[in-house]
């Protein structure tokens, strides 16, 4: 009998014990992938591509290279998730393949202005789809669309504070609703290519029509499309078996979202021309109301649960790159800390929010992509560039999922020469994307390299801590889970 209750005793502490949980299986890991890429981007950034690739068969031939490209990259942190255990995504990737500062220039970016940049992007759209169309066909005030906006962050971070299996739960439905409005999408213009519409594909490849200069403006809006195929890898801590599942669910969700993207493009020029596709302010309801008449009023709805599940995908995903970064020490210990009874990571849920919040009030978003794309690719580049040196230093490193050579390489050089591309076609945004990323050099060597506080601030800084550790009812992790 006694030993009963110690048994109990036993396995109730474990249950108990604070730690975030294994709870991602590969259907979660392929749902989570997919509904995070497919967000608002297949229903936007259409008409950036066409606008700067300059002619509808280049437009096709970007999706498909955007999407080979991605998968490629897909592929280089398949190998780093399965070689470095930990969560944290890129950050981690830096930290232990080329150190420190890398690693914390990419955690400052990322919250400084990626994360807020890219969720408000998408939280407007979904403002925008679902206000919309109470005021068409005159222009819906601006103020509700941000009001609507920052209701659909508030649910969201909702949602990830309260539970990881609630959220992943949102996550798997989100997906199948999408995949539902792309193929929606795609039906009719199959249907309408079968009965030989296909006179927006005759001039295919117009050639006086091409920018070279423009060329890398049209591959940032189409990756951006695609981009979230690296959100599985902030998580890795909380996969069921990281080996078999990592890989699979990447490779399966992006083969998916690629095939899916370049339909979906020749279903819009089966019933558009490319001159109504750039003066269309939403491609995807500008050609429901040509294509599907009755289903026209769904289009928007189906859009706006689209941006919401990107929109959760990235809230669910990047705290835990600030989780791992404190844990790490780099950035203050609070954020390293889970909900003693939920077992998420609240203060880096919480800390997004304001952000986000202050960026949808403040900013005005189209250039925001450029803006923020060149320190994404950057850093990704700087990944997979580390990966091949860890790889030459440490041959013997266990690597159960390993990419070919010629992948990481090509892969390395195409987003290195993307990202020089853009400083030649953008140089305004790039240069200001650039000297942000630089602030955090001296944030580095004053916090975290040599820790040069005064010591009255850093009394203070404490007390606040262990305050709002009491206030969010949160702690350390009990058992390591990398």
């Amino acid at each position: 009998m006694e030993r009963k209750e110690v048994d109990d005793k036993k396995e109730k502490k474990e249950e108990e014990v604070v730690h975030l949980r294994r709870e991602i299986g590969l259907l979660p890991a392929v749902c989570f992938i997919i509904g995070t890429v497919v967000g608002s981007g297949i229903f936007i950034a259409p008409k950036g591509v066409l606008m700067n690739s300059g002619s509808v068969g280049l437009s096709l031939l970007v999706w498909a290279l955007c999407g080979v490209l991605s998968l490629f990259g897909a592929l280089c942190y398949a190998e780093l998730g399965t070689s470095f255990k930990k969560s944290g995504g890129h950050y981690t990737y830096l930290l232990e393949t080329l150190g420190p500062l890398p690693a914390f220039l990419r955690l400052w970016v990322e919250f400084l202005f990626i994360r807020p940049a890219v969720a408000s992007y998408v939280s407007l759209a979904f403002g925008r789809y679902v206000v919309e169309p109470f005021f068409a066909p005159c222009a819906a005030p601006t103020v509700l669309i941000k009001l609507v906006s920052i209701l659909g962050v508030t649910f969201v971070v909702a949602v990830n504070c309260w539970s990881v299996t609630m959220a992943s739960r949102t996550q798997i439905t989100l997906t199948f609703i999408k995949v539902f409005a792309l193929v929606l999408i795609i039906i009719p213009g199959v249907i309408a290519l079968a009965k030989g519409k296909t006179e927006n594909f005759q001039n295919g490849f117009e050639v006086d029509a091409i920018t070279l200069d423009r060329l890398p403006l049209a591959f940032y809006n189409g990756l951006y499309a695609y981009g979230g195929w690296f959100y599985l890898n902030f998580v890795t801590e909380e996969v069921i078996n990281p080996n078999r599942n990592l890989p699979l669910a990447i490779i399966c969700s992006m083969v998916t979202v690629t095939v899916f993207y370049v339909f979906v493009n020749v279903a819009y020029y089966t019933m558009m021309t490319p001159a109504e596709l750039l003066q269309s302010e939403a491609v995807a309801v500008t050609f429901a109301n040509r294509a599907l008449q009755g289903l026209a009023s769904v289009i928007p709805i189906l859009v706006a649960l689209s941006c919401l599940g990107a929109l959760n995908g990235g809230f669910f995903g990047s705290p835990r790159m600030l989780f791992v970064g404190a844990r790490e020490g780099h950035w203050p210990q609070i954020f390293s800390m889970i909900h003693i009874r939920r077992h998420t990571p609240l203060p880096a849920v919480l800390l997004l929010y304001p952000l986000v919040v202050l960026m949808l009030i403040t900013g005005e978003i189209y250039q925001l992509i450029n803006f923020t794309s060149f320190a994404r690719w950057f850093f990704i580049a700087l990944a997979t560039l580390g990966m091949l040196i860890h790889r030459y230093r440490f041959p013997l490193h266990p690597r159960p999922f390993k990419v070919p050579l010629v992948i990481a390489v090509t892969f390395t050089v195409v987003c290195f020469f993307i990202v020089g591309l853009s400083l030649y076609s953008d140089p305004w945004n790039t240069g200001r994307s650039c000297a942000l990323t630089l602030t955090g050099v001296p944030v580095y060597y004053l916090t975290v390299y040599r820790f040069r506080l005064p010591h009255r601030w850093r009394h203070i800084f404490n007390y606040c801590s262990k305050q709002l550790q009491i206030l969010l009812e949160v702690a350390q992790q009990e058992v390591q889970t990398y």
